[in-house]
């Protein structure tokens, strides 16, 4: 436990941090953009961190999308201090926000320095010097915070730590609490959101996948109740999860609302409907024999039977949507019914 001094000092870094000033906004340090992984194109990553190639055909070339922070520091209006960047910032820095955090008892200050984390841990630098800090098991150590904005804080900075594969190695045995957040927590809440994204940064290799096959179930039910922010994310990991032929089985055999169905409409929102149709042309490539079709039609209300079975009303809603006014909507479907 450190002393008021320490305490100070706390705040004096995240004045140099995050600029000095009351307001949140003084306290945001970066602006938040992001940026794509498709299915032929890298990482490029800005401020100076390093591009990352996928080699043709590997599962991190297959999967649909994932969005990452994009930093940039603020412009600095003149005569006033700049802003220190999350990528400048030093070892003992990070270490005084890590400290800091077991001494503060304030939800907002709790979640600023969380903030500060979150943006930091944006740089691969960052992201490996708060694993040899210990600093991940320690931030995971708030999803259970009894304030709700700091467990999205926690989920925040825990998602760009996850964009790190050797950090994947210690946040792997929390998918169950984040898991539960998502179960238990407001639909359409920022907990929601936040702790889809960091299963989509989780997923986005085959390495943990498999700690996602109880959850299926959960995933396909938001896309049916959740609002578009969230449909997108819960489909970003359905997708990545579908892009790796080994999880199939548990995919075909989840349990699935046939609502889901009612989605592939031209009313949908075209951000959605591509996703899904992303999902399902995964979904179709998977050929089973005819023994394990047989049996998946036994299986009532199973997802091959809600999205893949000859039964479904999928085929016809496809027909449909060959007339959609997006064109790249309209190929989706065409790649799907040829």
């Amino acid at each position: 436990m450190m002393g008021d001094s320490r305490f100070g000092n706390m705040k004096a870094l995240l004045g140099i941090v995050a600029g000095a000033g009351a307001s949140y906004g003084i306290y945001k340090l970066i602006s938040w953009g992001s940026f794509k992984i498709n299915k032929k194109s890298a990482i490029s990553e800005s401020a100076g961190v390093a591009k990352v190639s996928f080699q043709p055909g590997s599962l991190l070339a297959k999967v649909s999308g994932l969005d990452v922070v994009c930093v940039r520091t603020q412009d600095a209006a003149p005569g006033k201090g700049v802003a220190k960047s999350p990528g400048d910032l030093e070892p003992q820095h990070l270490k005084m926000l890590l400290s800091s955090l077991q001494t503060v008892n304030n939800p907002s200050d709790r979640c600023q320095i969380l903030l500060t984390l979150s943006n930091a841990a944006v740089f691969t630098v960052n992201q490996n010097l708060i694993r040899e800090f210990d600093g991940i098991h320690f931030i995971a150590g708030f999803l259970s915070d009894p304030t709700a904005e700091v467990r999205v804080q926690t989920l925040s900075a825990l998602s760009n730590l996850c964009m790190n594969i050797q950090n994947q190695e210690q946040l792997k045995i929390y998918v169950p609490e984040v898991l539960e957040l998502i179960e238990t927590s407001p639909v359409n809440s920022d907990l929601q959101l936040c702790a889809l994204r960091l299963l989509t940064n989780l997923s986005v290799t085959d390495r943990y996948q498999h700690l996602l096959k109880g959850s299926i179930t959960l995933l396909l039910s938001l896309v049916v109740v959740s609002n578009e922010a969230l449909q997108v994310q819960a489909l970003k990991v359905l997708v990545n999860l579908s892009s790796n032929p080994d999880m199939m089985d548990d995919i075909v055999q989840a349990q699935a609302p046939a609502a889901i169905v009612l989605l592939f409409d031209a009313r949908t929102a075209s951000a959605v409907l591509l996703r899904l149709l992303t999902f399902v042309g995964n979904l179709k490539a998977w050929r089973p024999s005819i023994q394990v079709a047989e049996e998946l039609r036994r299986k009532q209300d199973c997802l091959f039977r809600v999205m893949l079975d000859e039964s479904s009303q999928l085929h016809s809603r496809l027909v449909q949507l060959l007339s959609h006014p997006d064109e790249d909507i309209q190929t989706q479907v065409a790649r799907i019914l040829t």
